[in-house]
């Protein structure tokens, strides 16, 4: 396999690789071959890497700009150049199609970019001062960081993600500590190499797999001051729930939804929203999951939409035109089954798929509901599968309150050539970010991404996360 060489199984902690007696097996989720075991990192070692973490900190944050940018750049060096091992082996351990991992990759050196050009123009501000006791004197702030940052990553993006909390912690010059996914921790094991080629000192990044106990046991010590997760909206309340005073980010995904109105491109609309709802067997926080349709243009949406859909392409994730592939796990292929069964027992209808495609590789079949509801949990939970509901509306204004009506807030997307339905949009719908005549799923790595309600808290991208991350200090001069 072209990943072979890229391969890592110990731990990095505190800038030294270490083994211990627990092993975890990782799978390739297409073959369920076994990838490697990976050792699992117990409590004395955690120890290490908080204290690693806090030794280093003070060294760190004085690390001047164009130091922390040529880590930067050596670390984009060396994933250009091994950019398909990466991608070879993102698409192994998480089932990505391998035409996506490769954009994983090119995101994540894009993602670097974005740390490099926000490292330089990352600076505090002046402030007006000249009047009442504050004549004749200045002030500025500058930003101090908080202090140890741990991150936790999901499997759906093994590097990108972690990216996105990595980046702007070299950026800024705090400790990091980051936990991979256990469904696809060997890619972020294997981005540590790149750090230990850098001129990060020891301690400044730490890198480890552990049990449950353990990383809950990391959420709670009183050292780490920021916890950023990524993943599921249940486990990232409950370990907010656990952070004490620690600045909390948290990024939870949803049940994105779109709306298509009758002045929109309908061919166009359904070819990217087909795109939007299977690729990747929907395992994307903003996977289109509920589609809103005006009834005068809905049979003509849903003719173009199941056509489309007809000719995305299941299978093995190394084949180049395969957009739907394996889901993470065998209880996920299971779980999608029994909920549009159950949708189905309550009044939903299939129109396409509803069965598995390829049960020893975990694949589903693309699946077009309809007739659901906000009771039904393929309308109201995040799916996570290749699942789409398409519902009928019999106004603009209905769509927005269907899309309102979840619990998350995310992103959604909206296809009109309407003024008035734009700025509509962009008023009333209950998101983090509104996306205009695209899918919920269209992100650049750069821009403020986050949600509100059940899909959490803060925005990443490198210039919000680098101000997460950080606080401002106020220098007054008489």
């Amino acid at each position: 396999m072209a990943y072979q060489d890229i391969l890592q199984t110990r731990n990095f902690i505190g800038g030294v690789w270490m083994s211990s007696e627990n092993k975890m097996a990782v799978y390739d989720k297409y073959s369920q071959d076994l990838i490697s075991e990976i050792y699992l990192a117990d409590q004395t070692q955690i120890d290490v890497a908080i204290q690693s973490a806090l030794a280093i900190s003070k060294v760190f944050r004085k690390f001047s700009m164009e130091r922390r940018i040529g880590i930067m750049e050596k670390l984009y060096e060396q994933l250009q150049i091994q950019a398909e091992a990466f991608a070879q082996l993102i698409a192994a351990e998480g089932g990505k199609p391998i035409s996506y991992a490769r954009s994983e990759v090119s995101r994540a050196l894009d993602n670097l970019k974005t740390g490099i050009r926000e490292a330089y123009l990352f600076a505090g501000e002046q402030i007006p001062m000249d009047y009442l006791n504050g004549k004749n004197k200045t002030a500025y702030t500058i930003w101090q960081p908080l202090g140890i940052v741990l991150g936790i990553t999901p499997f759906n993006f093994p590097l990108n993600l972690a990216l996105h909390k990595l980046i702007p912690a070299i950026a800024v010059g705090v400790p990091i500590i980051l936990k991979p996914a256990p469904q696809a921790p060997l890619t972020l094991l294997a981005f540590a190499k790149l750090i230990e080629n850098t001129d990060l000192p020891k301690g400044a990044v730490s890198i480890l797999m552990t049990d449950n106990e353990n990383a809950q046991k990391l959420v709670e010590d009183n050292n780490i001051k920021v916890l950023s997760f990524t993943g599921s909206d249940k486990v990232g309340w409950m370990l907010k729930s656990l952070a004490n005073k620690k600045k909390v980010l948290l990024e939870m995904g949803g049940n994105a939804a779109a709306i298509v109105d009758v002045t929109s491109n309908l061919q166009r609309a359904a070819r990217k929203l087909v795109y939007g709802s299977f690729l990747n067997a929907g395992q994307i926080c903003i996977s289109t999951q509920r589609i809103y349709v005006l009834e005068s243009v809905y049979d003509e949406f849903l003719s173009f939409f199941i056509e489309e859909t007809k000719k995305v392409k299941s299978g093995d994730v190394r084949d180049e035109d395969v957009i739907n592939s394996s889901m993470i796990s065998k209880k996920d292929l299971i779980r999608i089954q029994f909920w549009i069964d159950e949708a189905v027992s309550q009044g939903a209808k299939v129109l396409l798929g509803g069965h598995v495609y390829d049960e020893k590789s975990n694949i589903f079949e693309p699946t077009i509901l309809t007739q659901t509801n906000i009771q039904m949990k393929v309308n109201s939970e995040e799916a996570f599968a290749p699942v789409v509901m398409i519902e009928k509306v019999k106004s603009f204004t209905q769509a927005i309150d269907l899309v309102n009506e979840s619990r998350y807030g995310l992103q959604a997307g909206v296809f009109t050539n309407n003024w008035a339905h734009m700025q509509l949009a962009q008023s009333d719908l209950e998101v983090g970010g509104v996306i205009i005549n695209d899918v919920p799923g269209f992100r650049i790595d750069s821009m403020p991404y986050g949600g509100i309600k059940d899909s959490g808290i803060g925005k990443e991208g490198a210039k919000y996360v680098m101000r997460e991350y950080t606080e401002p200090k106020l220098v007054v001069i008489g």
